[in-house]
């Protein structure tokens, strides 16, 4: 490799909406592209196990890749792992993902705030510590659901989502209280912004679907230094899946997001 690439890393595809602002952010770098699909979905894991996982994963990535950073759009990750990662890798930089609570509670009129994520992330403490801290004038409805992320992975393999699904899966998330509705829901999941049209065609009334995408990728580049002019023609951006299986219709899905898979 002739630069140091960022890794991005996730538990399937969902990390692609972060690669995609990132990539608009920093279009001289070089991405490496993790899809932990063998392991897929996080949310269906129990806790010590995931965390044991994804650690014994980082060190064999680190020492293959040798990235400059790590980022984690995955929340049931981040919100898990994050922390033992920078413990037991303390020289390398790691950018994760939290629901995106405060900007939720700075921008809500009505004051009704819901986070659509994993059952992982609903449950997690972290989640909880962030609308203790950021949103204590808010009620902020806590929505799980373990269906959207695969039908978000299907829906950008093959084309299609059952609508009436998607429906179903948000309809908890918006609430009516003394006169007032939910305006914003935010999307606790990096596969969700993948269904974003087909959640605001189902929703019974419009919100403000908040995607920290392009947040994610600011932080990333915030912690990199300046590209000193342009780097030398290297190997091609590649996707990873640790199942080492690859469809044609993810092959071809990945080589939209203009990556080659390894």
């Amino acid at each position: 490799m002739t630069e140091r690439p960022i890794l991005m890393f996730d538990s399937g595809i969902g990390g692609l909406t972060v690669l995609r602002e990132a990539r608009v952010l920093m279009p001289d770098r070089r991405f490496v592209y993790v899809a932990d699909d063998a392991a897929f979905p996080y949310g269906a894991w129990e806790e010590p196990a995931l965390n044991a996982h994804i650690l014994g994963l980082f060190g064999a990535l680190l020492e293959k890749f040798q990235p400059e950073i790590s980022v984690i759009p995955c929340n049931t990750a981040s919100t898990l792992v994050i922390d033992a990662l920078r413990e037991k890798f303390p020289g390398h930089p790691f950018v994760g993902t939290v629901p995106a609570i405060k900007p939720a509670a700075e921008r809500t009129r009505s004051g009704l705030v819901s986070v659509l994520a994993t059952p992982g992330t609903v449950k997690r403490q972290y989640t909880r510590d962030l609308i203790s801290k950021w949103a204590q004038k808010c009620h902020v409805r806590l929505v799980g659901s373990d269906r959207l992320a695969p039908l978000a992975e299907i829906y950008m393999r093959e084309g299609f989502v059952d609508e009436e699904i998607v429906r179903q899966e948000i309809a908890p998330c918006f609430v009516e209280k003394d006169g007032a509705r939910t305006d914003i829901v935010v999307l606790g999941c990096t596969h969700y912004p993948f269904l974003a049209n087909r959640m605001r065609k189902t929703a019974p009334w419009p919100v403000d679907w908040i995607d920290p995408a392009e947040a994610i990728a600011r932080r990333a580049m915030s912690l990199l230094a300046p590209v000193d002019g342009p780097l030398p023609m290297g190997e091609p951006d590649i996707a990873v899946f640790t199942s080492g299986k690859v469809d044609f219709a993810t092959s071809r899905l990945m080589q939209g997001f203009g990556l080659v898979v390894n």
